[in-house]
């Protein structure tokens, strides 16, 4: 699918930051929106600005990924492309909780996960289908000062090129979002270590959008809002050890600049 218009989409995660930017956007392009967010209210609130549909709850749970779709397909009839969008970061090494480890799984990849398995009949059936996760450029490179955050990433990416792998010649379309750093509220300026690493690269939600369309209609995997991230990423797997210097650089930039 290389145009939006008309189609019929679920966003989840979807009532603030990338999530919330995707649903307008496609919504001005023509397409059929559900917004799902965990927090009711604010999936509402998004849904009226840009003539939506409301589906909240638990896009992450078995139950929660289910009712979701049941919802979405009740609005739309059937869904066209999902956005596996939600995500959470969880700070910390090994020394992270194991509940904190727990819940960077469950959402960052086992909501793409359930959505897959719900999505994957229909959409052998008629042919056609699309899924976009939003992974993060730490699904590609790493994040310094988040174990949980850019183990789950990985992880999410490599089950995004496994679903393209997989069901590419049988009409589906799976893609990855991987962005650096963008004005969320996993992002709102307080930290001062993340602003020191990333700095000026910080980008708006809108921008994530932009080019989200762009990788639609190209048909590109990897949707790339930051182009850069396309060097880092070679550069990891050519130069390995010279990559692993420079993140440690960063590392030392990060803990200097924590309060």
């Amino acid at each position: 699918m290389n145009s939006v218009h008309d189609a019929g989409i679920v966003v989840t995660g979807a009532g603030s930051g990338i999530g919330a930017a995707l649903a307008r956007r496609f919504a001005a392009c023509g397409a059929r929106v559900v917004v799902n967010d965990i927090d009711a209210a604010a999936a509402a609130a998004v849904a009226a600005s840009c003539g939506g549909i409301a589906v909240p709850g638990d896009a992450a749970s078995a139950g929660g990924v289910a009712a979701l779709i049941a919802g979405a397909r009740e609005a739309l009839g059937e869904i066209d492309i999902y956005c596996a969008n939600a995500g959470i970061v969880r700070t910390g090494g090994p020394e992270a909780p194991d509940a904190d480890w727990d819940a960077s799984w469950e959402v960052n990849v086992m909501a793409h996960v359930r959505a897959a398995r719900l999505l994957i009949g229909p959409w052998l059936e008629r042919g056609s289908g699309h899924l976009i996760c939003t992974v993060s450029a730490a699904g590609l490179l790493t994040m310094p000062g988040t174990a949980p955050y850019s183990v789950t990433k990985h992880a999410a990416l490599s089950f995004a090129e496994w679903m393209a792998v997989t069901y590419a010649h049988r009409g589906l379309t799976v893609q990855a979002i991987c962005p650096l750093g963008v004005r969320t509220g996993m992002l709102d300026g307080t930290d001062a270590a993340a602003e020191a690493v990333l700095g000026d690269t910080v980008i708006q939600p809108e921008a994530v959008a932009d080019a989200v369309l762009a990788g639609i209609a190209d048909g590109r995997f990897l949707i790339l809002p930051h182009p850069e991230v396309a060097q880092m990423y070679a550069g990891r797997a050519t130069e390995t050890d010279r990559w692993l210097r420079g993140m440690s650089k960063l590392q030392r930039r990060m803990e200097e600049a924590a309060p």
